[in-house]
């Protein structure tokens, strides 16, 4: 029988984490019993529609500790006594050891308040990302006597010291990861490789099978119908958008194009300035975050696809971001980089063009291929689309993990 289950996230709802929203619907009606746990309130004012068909209830744990002192230390109060709690304090003070920070003492906060509050039925939790989430379900399956399973994504794997990743990986009782590129850096991590498991997101194809591209002949050279360049992603370092804003403006003089770029984030106002600089704001509008239907339109219009992803200084990178599988998934062609698992989806040269973050001009002449030769984008966009119908069905990868929720299989498990 599957376990009542606690789901923790780091915010819910949020636009950017579609895949997890669909895997949590989708364990949802497969009979999975879910308890959602938010480490933070909802930041985006939009929601998809996928995230009113999840029907789970929702806990909010204080986002800030001094702001709900009276519920922390009620919840300390009340389970302070509890055998385990010395357990997971010294667990929490091995860790403030190697991070002496206020995040440090806000997860072993929320872990009380949740440890405290959690519905009596529940028998098992879940983390969806490795760091912080991944510490307060650490701490509350001690305070509860619990066992605790992770999902682990990017910048979780990327950006967490070694020594924690493997302190995680030693407590937890399994462990999922989205890419193979994750897969081999927490097996060669993990002192029991074996409760290590490989599972793509992939995406809802439903949502995306009866949509395509119009192919166009427009090869750039007509300045009243430009070539439309999209990418989608929140305005972060890691997406590498200061390095496509550069590439496009050393594009040839000659050459009619519009970009437009869908999502937020914190370098939004800095890229529009950046954009200024360079002298090419008319060709570009900023759209901000979108719900999936208005993504699918922006798709449906575009004629390239760009994400030109890079690793940041601290680290972080992308996994295998689903914005790629959905721009494939109707035929648009893609441009990327070669980085982390972005290769385990586009096969340079016939579903798409990779190049190398650290080159740009690799960039520009990426782009003006697809730009200049409509054939090119028509035979790599339907190739894309192939291969992500026939290899990142949702629903065909999500199965993989239902036998580690104890739901039923029709497939066999495989790592």
């Amino acid at each position: 029988m599957p376990k009542n289950t606690a789901i923790i996230v780091k915010g819910y709802p949020r636009l950017s984490e579609t895949f997890i929203a669909q895997e949590i619907l989708e364990l949802e009606k497969s009979g999975l019993n879910i308890h959602l746990v938010s480490l933070r309130k909802p930041t985006d004012q939009k929601v998809h529609p996928i995230h009113n068909e999840i029907k789970s209830p929702i806990k909010y744990l204080p986002e800030y500790l001094y702001l709900e002192v009276w519920r922390v230390f009620k919840s300390w109060w009340k389970i302070k006594k509890r055998k385990n709690y010395r357990k997971a304090y010294l667990a929490w003070k091995h860790d403030l050891k190697a991070d002496f920070s206020f995040s440090r003492f806000r997860r072993f906060g929320q872990a009380i308040v949740l440890a405290a509050e959690l519905p009596s039925n529940i028998e098992h939790i879940h983390a969806h990302f490795l760091h912080t989430p991944a510490s307060v379900a650490h701490y509350t399956a001690i305070l509860k006597g619990l066992e605790w399973s992770c999902s682990a994504h990017a910048v979780d794997i990327w950006t967490t010291p070694e020594t924690e990743l493997r302190e995680k990986l030693m407590s937890c009782s399994w462990i999922v990861t989205c890419t193979r590129t994750n897969y081999e850096r927490l097996s060669y991590l993990a002192q029991n490789p074996s409760k290590v498991f490989l599972a793509y997101h992939g995406i809802d194809l439903n949502r995306f099978r009866n949509t395509s591209p119009n192919y166009s002949d427009r090869t750039g050279l007509e300045m009243l119908d430009p070539v439309r360049i999209l990418s989608v992603g929140r305005a972060v370092e890691k997406k590498g958008y200061t390095n496509l804003l550069k590439a496009l403006a050393a594009l040839q003089n000659n050459l009619n194009w519009h970009f437009t770029h869908v999502g937020g984030g914190p370098l939004t106002q800095k890229l529009e300035q950046l954009a200024d600089k360079l002298g090419i704001n008319n060709n570009i509008t900023w759209l901000g975050p979108q719900t999936q239907e208005a993504v699918i339109l922006e798709y449906k219009k575009a004629d390239i696809f760009v994400l030109p992803s890079v690793v940041a200084r601290n680290g972080d990178r992308d996994g295998l971001p689903n914005v790629l599988m959905e721009a494939q998934s109707i035929g648009l062609p893609c441009v990327s980089t070669n980085i982390s698992a972005i290769p385990e989806l586009i096969d340079h040269e016939k579903t798409g063009l990779l190049v190398s973050y650290e080159n740009n001009e690799m960039l520009t002449r990426a782009l003006t291929r697809f730009i200049t030769c409509p054939d090119d984008r028509l035979k790599m966009g339907l190739a894309g689309r192939l291969k992500v119908l026939d290899g990142f069905d949702f629903r065909n990868c999500v199965e993989k993990i239902f036998p580690l929720f104890d739901l039923p299989l029709k497939r066999e498990l495989s790592r």
